[in-house]
């Protein structure tokens, strides 16, 4: 595979916090930064891809049980943010 020059730009992106932790623990299980994960996740994404397998999958279950994340995809238009 032929490596594809970038250009890479810094970003002030806010997550929810579960789902964080979440990206970083399978981002850390395949031994790669947040950023690589995200932009293949979205890459896959705009193909209409599945961006994990089976064994990632079962992973991010675990990973989610541990961190409490309970959200769903049905959840992504009606998040707010807590009031402190």
């Amino acid at each position: 595979m032929t490596p594809c020059k970038i250009e890479r730009v810094q970003t002030g992106v806010r997550l929810e916090k579960r789902v964080l932790k979440v990206l970083k623990a399978v981002a850390a299980h395949h031994e790669m930064g947040l950023g690589d994960l995200l932009e293949g996740i979205v890459l896959h994404s705009f193909e209409g891809k599945a961006p994990f397998g089976p064994d990632t999958l079962a992973f991010i279950a675990s990973m989610r049980e541990a961190y409490g994340l309970d959200l769903t995809a049905e959840d992504s238009h009606k998040l707010i943010e807590a009031e402190d």
